[in-house]
C-alpha cells in the first residue's frame, strides 16, 4: 500500500483525487445543481482514470499486454455496463443503445486513432501483433451485423414485427455471447501463441505490486462507476444549459466520459510503444461491447426492464458502427501504425461527431 501511496504523493494528477468525495457529496447535497455536478464529476473521473491506468500497466507488466488489455477493456466497460443497468430499469432503452452505439464507435475510432497519434508523434513507426487486432475487429464486424439485422427487418412488412423483433434479438444476443465466450478461449487458451505481444522498447514507471494493482483496480472501478452515476443524472440537463444536442451529449460526452479510464491506458501504452496494450484496449473494448455487454443487457431487461430490450437501433446508429468497424479492419490489418493513420482515425470520428451535433437522430 506504501507504493501506491507514493504514486499518489508524486503524481499532481492524482491530486485531483479529491474531488471524488466532493462530486459524491455534492451530489446528495445538491442534487439539482446539474451543471455543477457535472464539472465535478468530470474532475474527479479523470486522476481516477490515471490511477487505473497505472494499476492497469502494473498487471500488464506480469502477464503481458494482450491479457492486460483485455482485464482493462473488462473493467473499464463496468462502468458503462452500471450505467447502461441504471437507464435500463428506468426504461430509458434509448439511452442504452446511444451508450452501446456511442461507446464502439468511439472506442473504434477516437480512442485508437488517438493512440495512433500520440505513440507515433513520439516513435517513428510502431509495431504491433496484427493476429489480435483482424480477431477483435472481426468480432466486432459480426456484432454490427447482428445489430443490423434487426434493424433492417423492422423496415420489413409484418403482421407483428415487433414481436418478431424481440424475439429474435434474444436469440441474437445468446449468439454474440457465446462468440464472445469461444473468442476468449481460441486467443487466451487455445491458440494464444498467436497472440503475443510484439517486440517492443519502452519505458516503464516502476509498477505496483500484483496485490496492490489488483485491490486498487477493484476499489478505482467502483469509484469510476459511482461517479459516473453522478455525471449521467446530471448530463443531460447540464449539456442543454451548455446548447449540447441530446444525441451529441448520449452518443459522444457520454462515451468520452465513460471511456476516460481505459482511454487514459490506451495513450499511455502507445506513448511507451506499447501497442498491443493500446489496440488490445481499443479494439477488446468495442468488441466486448458489442459482443457481451450489449447482449447482456438484452437478457437482463427481461428481469429489471420495464419490457424486454431489442437491438433495433436507429439507421444512423447502425450505419456508423459499420463505418466504424470497416476502417478499424483496413488500417490495423498490417500490424504497423503511423500517427497519420491516427489522424484518419479520428477524422472519421470528427465527421460522425459534426453530424450528430447538428442534426440529432430520429427517435421512434
Amino acid at each position: 500500500m506504501n507504493a501506491l501511496l507514493k504514486e499518489i504523493a508524486h503524481n499532481k494528477l492524482l491530486w485531483l483525487l479529491i474531488f471524488v468525495p466532493v462530486a459524491l457529496v455534492a451530489s446528495k447535497l445538491r442534487p439539482d445543481a446539474h451543471t455543477m455536478l457535472f464539472a465535478l464529476s468530470i474532475l474527479a473521473i479523470v486522476p481516477l482514470a490515471a490511477l487505473l491506468s497505472h494499476a492497469t500497466e502494473s498487471v500488464a507488466a506480469k502477464t503481458g499486454d494482450a491479457i492486460g488489455g483485455l482485464l482493462n477493456a473488462t473493467l473499464g466497460n463496468l462502468t458503462e455496463l452500471v450505467i447502461a443497468i441504471t437507464a435500463l430499469s428506468a426504461g430509458q432503452y434509448m439511452l442504452v443503445k446511444a451508450s452501446i452505439a456511442g461507446v464502439i464507435v468511439t472506442n473504434t475510432l477516437f480512442m485508437l486513432g488517438a493512440s495512433f497519434f500520440l505513440g507515433g508523434i513520439k516513435h517513428h513507426t510502431q509495431e504491433y501483433n496484427p493476429s489480435t487486432a483482424r480477431m477483435q475487429a472481426s468480432m466486432l464486424f459480426l456484432a454490427t451485423i447482428a445489430l443490423l439485422v434487426p434493424s433492417a427487418i423492422s423496415q420489413a412488412d409484418f403482421v407483428d414485427g415487433a414481436k418478431f423483433t424481440t424475439s429474435l434479438s434474444l436469440g441474437l444476443a445468446i449468439v454474440l455471447i457465446v462468440t464472445y465466450a469461444l473468442g476468449m478461449l481460441f486467443s487466451l487458451k487455445t491458440h494464444k501463441d498467436q497472440f503475443a505481444s510484439a517486440a517492443h522498447h519502452g519505458e516503464g514507471e516502476t509498477p505496483l505490486p500484483m496485490g496492490v494493482a489488483l485491490v486498487t483496480l477493484a476499489g478505482v472501478t467502483v469509484l469510476v462507476a459511482m461517479v459516473s452515476h453522478v455525471f449521467v443524472h446530471s448530463v443531460q440537463i447540464a449539456a442543454e444549459s451548455l446548447g449540447m444536442t441530446q444525441a451529441f451529449v448520449g452518443f459522444i460526452v457520454v462515451a468520452l466520459v465513460g471511456g476516460a479510464a481505459e482511454m487514459v491506458a490506451a495513450f499511455s501504452g502507445a506513448r511507451k510503444n506499447r501497442m498491443d496494450l493500446s489496440v488490445g484496449i481499443a479494439l477488446g473494448s468495442s468488441s466486448q461491447i458489442a459482443l457481451f455487454v450489449g447482449p447482456v443487457l438484452v437478457l437482463l431487461s427481461y428481469f429489471i426492464g420495464p419490457t424486454p430490450m431489442d437491438l433495433q437501433f436507429w439507421p444512423g446508429a447502425v450505419v456508423m458502427i459499420l463505418f466504424s468497424a470497416l476502417t478499424a479492419t483496413l488500417v490495423t490489418n498490417s500490424g504497423k501504425a503511423a500517427w497519420f493513420v491516427g489522424v484518419l482515425l479520428m477524422m472519421v470520428y470528427a465527421i460522425f461527431a459534426m453530424t450528430l451535433y447538428l442534426l440529432p437522430p430520429r427517435v421512434a
